[in-house]
């Protein structure tokens, strides 16, 4: 039969009758109506019980360890206390309770010596409420470091994972496995300290309550199929794949299309659909596969577990090899970009930077000198070389670059939209034109955009690692770019609320999630409009010297790249 959750004391006292896999200490309890009707008497069943030796004294009030609320750590505990400190440790701990019932209790055991480590241990992630078990610990003879919050280690592992815990902790996952047991599997949480002794170790429960959770856990064997769907479908990410290059993956929330800022590591299921219809199932494959990459096409860029997004690094590292490369050398090449990365994680939010190559820039044949470290031939660096030229050229040549039809779309976009909001066409209908031409018009070409952006970055970069600018003028150049945050801030400078909100009121700060407020539907959360925004100065001007533009003509020249110098830095100020 399962046992009750009651008091603190209560609880230990009904635990101590059945508990195998830990001790419990002698206790003494009494209500506070005892305490007032005769103190003398429930001092003096102290010191017969426990004797006179340090004492704890603990709070065991009705309003704490509830099914409903919890109140951990919200009244008093006392340590140490000697048998003449007894009477007004007890009067502190009432008073503590503030309003008082005759039925709250006072807790009283002896202090444990000798205590090496303690902590508290729960059923179920307090956070997301699934069945891992998640244990807390600190070492030392305080009992309260961790329940105080003040530090300590933290091990979590899923209910029925087939791992053995660490040798300290396996005694309290067998005793969060019987408390289950004895409380017919509700979620639960305990206090625990360990003590040690020359003759022995000992694991003592200091306290067990009912676990407060948001809402309803799901239960252990569940838990298990999803972690095994899981490792499955992650399994197979693993293997080789007949229509992609690369041995093996790796899985990220922040390369490439970078589901952590866009969407969020959590997201909402329709915010999570949407940003995949829009852009991630297959826009971003058709705008790299346009632009001369390689044709992923049929390769969602971002899969989910269970709705976590994460980013399939070898599907995104194959969209950035030239469409033209040998595909010997190219299968090479991803292997080298996810080897690189999974030896330098934290390069994950810069890998269009720092690993791959997915553009010519002005150093980049110095750049590809670190692949003859890991034996591509150089031969085979003048091939990557000539592959990514023959792309970038296409992309920002000044008359035809691919860029500019992009930039032509989202006129169309904005014409269509206010063509279908004005139609009689029905809602649901609406909806589907509406993501439609966000994909077509919109999403399509701002990928293609972000595209050029990249390369106008990396350029820009490149035309400092030659040697061609200085670091200042880089700063300079980028300062003097109009961007559309930048005319953000400086509408809210020169703009009056109303007019602003017109603008941009259809702003949300999660763009996919629409129950995130729009602007204009809680702009005072967003902004304070008393407050004076002073308008942003410009710094130093970017202008290029004459010698700097000689130079510039010569290495355009020397590398091949059909743009002069000022069809260049147009391309580069569009860009960005």
């Amino acid at each position: 039969m399962a046992l009750k959750f009651s008091t603190k004391a209560g609880m230990l006292e009904t635990l101590r009758a059945c508990l195998e896999s830990a001790r419990i200490a002698p206790l003494v309890r009494f209500t506070v109506a005892d305490w007032e009707r005769d103190a003398s008497s429930c001092l003096a069943s102290v010191k017969k019980e426990l004797g006179e030796i340090p004492y704890i004294v603990r709070s065991s009030c009705h309003r704490e360890d509830g099914s409903v609320e919890s109140n951990a750590g919200a009244f008093l505990t006392l340590f140490d206390v000697t048998a003449s400190e007894l009477e007004p440790a007890v009067k502190k701990v009432i008073a503590a309770y503030g309003k008082v019932e005759a039925n709250d209790e006072v807790l009283i055991q002896p202090m444990l010596q000798n205590v090496s480590y303690s902590g508290v241990a729960f059923s179920h992630d307090p956070n997301t409420c699934a069945p891992y078990r998640v244990i807390s610990w600190s070492e030392g003879s305080a009992t309260d470091i961790v329940t105080s919050g003040a530090g300590g280690h933290t091990w979590q592992q899923a209910a029925l994972a087939p791992l053995e815990p660490p040798a300290q902790l396996v005694g309290v996952v067998k005793l969060l496995e019987e408390l289950l047991r004895h409380f017919d599997n509700t979620p639960l949480d305990c206090e625990f300290a360990v003590t040690e002794t020359d003759a022995d170790r000992e694991l003592w429960l200091l306290q067990a309550r009912p676990l407060v959770l948001s809402h309803p856990v799901e239960t252990d064997e569940q838990q298990a199929n999803r972690l095994q769907h899981i490792h499955q479908k992650i399994s197979r990410g693993m293997t080789s794949h007949p229509f992609l290059l690369g041995k093996h993956t790796a899985y990220g929330v922040m390369p490439d299309w970078n589901p952590a800022e866009i969407v969020g590591v959590r997201p909402r299921p329709l915010a999570l659909s949407l940003y995949r219809e829009l852009i991630t199932d297959s826009i971003w494959a058709y705008q790299r596969d346009n632009y001369g990459y390689r044709n992923l096409r049929s390769f969602p860029l971002m899969p989910h577990f269970f709705g976590l997004p994460y980013i399939d690094i070898r599907v995104s590292f194959n969209s950035f090899i030239p469409a033209d490369l040998d595909d010997q050398i190219a299968g090479r090449l991803v292997d080298y970009y996810i080897d690189r990365l999974l030896e330098e994680p934290a390069l994950h939010d810069k890998v269009e930077f720092e690993i791959v190559f997915s553009c010519y820039s002005l150093d980049l044949p110095e750049r590809l000198n670190r692949l003859g470290k890991v034996g591509f031939s150089q031969n085979e660096q003048d091939a990557i070389a000539t592959s990514l030229r023959s792309l970038t050229n296409r992309i920002i040549h000044p008359e035809t670059g691919l860029w500019r039809s992009d930039a032509g779309k989202l006129e169309t976009l904005n014409s269509r939209r206010e063509e279908l909001l004005n139609s009689s066409s029905d809602p649901v209908e609406r909806i589907y034109w509406l993501l439609e031409d966000a994909k077509r018009y919109g999403t399509l070409p701002f990928a293609g955009l972000a595209r050029a952006g990249f390369i106008a970055v990396q350029m820009l970069r490149s035309l400092v690692a030659v040697g061609l600018l200085f670091q200042s003028d880089y700063d300079a150049f980028l300062a003097g770019v109009s961007t559309v945050s930048g005319q953000l801030a400086r509408d809210r400078t020169n703009l009056d609320k109303e007019s602003f909100l017109a603008q941009y009121g259809h702003l949300r700060p999660g763009t996919y999630d629409i129950l995130s407020p729009r602007y204009d539907e809680a702009p005072d959360i967003y902004f304070d409009w008393e407050q004076k925004i002073e308008a942003a100065t410009s710094g130093d001007s970017f202008s290029l010297t004459l010698p700097q533009m000689r130079s510039l003509s010569t290495l355009l020249d020397q590398h091949g790249l059909h743009s002069d110098p000022v069809e260049l830095l147009e391309f580069l100020q569009a860009g960005i």
